[in-house]
């Protein structure tokens, strides 16, 4: 029963990101052109106009999580904590928790913030493309897992809200999850082997120099395995130049189901970054490669876990 509430709950999310994109195109032109009448087109719109015009994301609550729990029995979830939560906001700054891969969907991460304590689910964003931040339903499905805009300034505002609550409460909410490999990576995903959009990332590491930020690695097993992705054509591009998922992508059954394959969650270590105003390349460079290192040790050492890793090479491209 679990398992098949499990399978239900995160087939929504793939339907709703798979769908909504072409239904906003669709009802879009059928509104314009009032096809096939006025009346009938403006109902097909009426969705996405209420959404576009009156909600915003907002975060879920506690006992929206504790009913998104069966995810977890679907994916058999499990997490390794290098660094435990509680050490994480023991801190005196806040964190870019770097996440990858990206996947089509991140049902990695997403079980994450549904196992994670509360600190985290209320407290610490996750960093998106502004462009999933204004498309109608889509905001607000996704919204719930608690979204920012990933633009530099906004992060740089993020990093300097003023402090509020307890220490481990502020460094909480002044911290943020980033997904660096972001929607280019998603096109890297396949079940036969692991790659990564790094190698040229480095905007995170002169930002976190930059802001007094540090820095934690944190691998996602599984990400790039429950759903396959249509990687050439029209609409991939599209979603490359976007930064919304436009392309088709499958699963179980070759549906938009998610493939109940292992999950887990790896947090590595903090990388102790300095706190440098005006970063050289040469900085940028050495805490890029530190980094990269890093996420490769991730991988290597705990790909063994996950079935589905472990004839696995990483490939960081």
């Amino acid at each position: 029963m679990q398992w098949m509430l499990g399978m239900i709950l995160s087939s929504v999310f793939s339907l709703v990101y798979l769908i909504t994109p072409t239904y906003f195109i669709v009802a879009t032109v059928c509104a314009i052109f009032q096809y096939p009448t006025r009346t009938m087109s403006f109902a097909f719109a009426s969705p996405i106009l209420f959404s576009a015009l009156f909600t915003k994301p907002m975060n879920g609550s506690p006992t929206l999580f504790r009913w998104l729990l069966p995810m977890l029995r679907y994916f058999s979830y499990e997490e390794i904590l290098e660094c435990s939560t509680e050490n994480l906001f023991q801190s005196k700054r806040p964190y870019i928790i770097a996440c990858q891969p990206h996947g089509v969907i991140s049902y990695c991460g997403i079980c994450g913030k549904i196992a994670a304590p509360l600190q985290i689910q209320q407290h610490v964003p996750t960093a998106v493309a502004s462009s999933l931040l204004m498309t109608p339903i889509l905001k607000n499905v996704m919204g719930i897992f608690g979204l920012i805009p990933a633009s530099s300034s906004s992060l740089k505002k993020h990093f300097q809200a003023p402090v509020t609550g307890t220490n481990n409460d502020s460094i909480a909410s002044r911290s943020v999850v980033i997904y660096v490999g972001g929607i280019a990576e998603l096109f890297k995903s396949s079940r036969k082997e692991e790659r990564l959009y790094l190698s040229q990332r480095k905007g995170f590491i002169k930002l976190a120099l930059r802001e007094n930020v540090d820095v934690i690695p944190v691998y996602l097993f599984g990400n790039t395995s429950v759903l396959t992705v249509v990687k050439t054509g029209l609409l991939a591009n599209l979603s490359r130049k976007s930064g919304v998922s436009l392309t088709y992508f499958w699963g179980k059954y070759h549906l938009p189901i998610p493939r109940d394959e292992k999950c887990l969650y790896v947090r590595g270590l903090p990388l102790n970054l300095p706190h440098i105003p005006e970063p050289t390349d040469e900085d940028i460079n050495k805490w890029h490669d530190i980094y990269c290192g890093e996420v490769r040790r991730l991988f290597d050492k705990y790909k063994e876990k996950v079935p589905m890793y472990k004839d696995k090479t990483l490939f960081i491209d």
